[in-house]
């Protein structure tokens, strides 16, 4: 639902100038002017012509980086794009302020609909899952196949390793926290969100960790990027709450769209337990699970998450599940599981 708290920060045009965002080889950025938002998409060339168009969607405090192990992989199979959700990122925050689930959707549809790459094939993690699953339910019209990696779709048992995050979403926990954590360097901070993201935050290389430092370091000299990640997390929690129709797993039924669902068995922030859920509210919908990963499998193990999407690709290709040219019934079930 849009939120009703007016902006706290200054609207895009005053904010000030900080460092630059990295940029990783082959790809650029850009700014796409929507209707109530400004978009930073990263995005790298085709290797070819007439490639399918793929978009991608980072989750509660990351941005396109966050794909970027993951889109040179696909390379020859997809013509690849990830913005930065309004507040996140190179983004600057949504001119209503709003950063619910529906307004980060919203402007994920207003990109698609205004830049007419779709439909696509829609890549979303954690808050971004969430976001796609909505997009996925309320425009099929954009969505070629759906991957989903950890969605944050609603939990009735959340870890006890998540509740820190949704307590951003009260009011004056952030305050309390940046005041608390006021002396902690931009590298403790990245220490503890490597910890708490991955399932082996061994995994990180040394210039990827030096790059996280950076950004970290940028994004803290944000004056709107603790009241992006509370009101973010906030509509997280609020969207856990929604019933009826605008439920996200009441939602997660209406998706058409072939799914590939990846799940981490190290995930502190999303249960494993909910794979087996999301596999049957999903109606054409395969299963990845990497019992090594923690939340972020496509930075963690991108070669296995491509390699599983190039197969959702390939099989969405071929005739539907329970059709073939020769007229003979597949009684194979849609639903697949693959990995460990």
């Amino acid at each position: 639902m849009p939120s009703t708290e007016p902006p706290t920060v200054p609207p895009a045009t005053v904010l000030p100038k900080v460092a630059a965002v990295k940029v990783a080889d082959g790809e650029r950025l850009r700014s796409v002017h929507l209707p109530g938002a400004t978009l930073t998409v990263r995005s790298r060339r085709p290797l070819c012509d007439g490639l399918p168009p793929a978009l991608y969607v980072h989750g509660l405090g990351g941005s396109s980086q966050n794909w970027s192990a993951l889109m040179p992989l696909l390379d020859g199979v997809v013509e690849s794009e990830a913005l930065d959700l309004p507040g996140f990122g190179d983004s600057p925050p949504p001119d209503d302020g709003d950063y619910s689930v529906t307004g980060h959707a919203r402007a994920v549809v207003r990109h698609l609909d205004a830049s007419g790459r779709g439909p696509v094939h829609l890549f979303g993690n954690s808050l971004g899952g969430a976001v796609a699953t909505r997009v996925a339910a309320a425009r099929p019209d954009l969505v070629r196949t759906l991957t989903l990696v950890s969605p944050a779709l609603p939990e009735i048992r959340v870890q006890r390793s998540a509740v820190p995050t949704g307590l951003l979403a009260l009011p004056g926990v952030v305050t309390l926290f940046s005041r608390l954590t006021r002396e902690w360097t931009a590298e403790q901070r990245v220490r503890g969100v490597t910890a708490l993201c991955y399932g082996d935050p061994e995994l990180v290389s040394p210039e990827g960790f030096s790059n996280a430092v950076e950004e970290m370091e940028r994004r803290l000299r944000l004056p709107y990027f603790w009241d992006a990640m509370a009101r973010s997390a906030r509509g997280i929690v609020n969207a856990y709450t929604l019933g009826g129709q605008y439920g996200l797993w009441r939602q997660a039924e209406r998706v058409l769209a072939p799914t590939l669902l990846v799940y981490g068995g190290r995930d502190q922030l999303v249960g494993y337990r909910m794979a087996r859920r999301a596999v049957r509210a999903f109606r054409d919908s395969r299963l990845l699970t990497l019992p090594d990963a923690g939340h972020v499998a496509m930075m963690e193990y991108p070669q296995t998450v491509a390699t599983a999407f190039r197969e959702l690709l390939a099989d969405t290709e071929r005739p539907a599940a329970g059709e073939r040219t020769d007229g003979i019934v597949d009684d194979e079930p849609a639903n697949q599981s693959t990995g460990g």
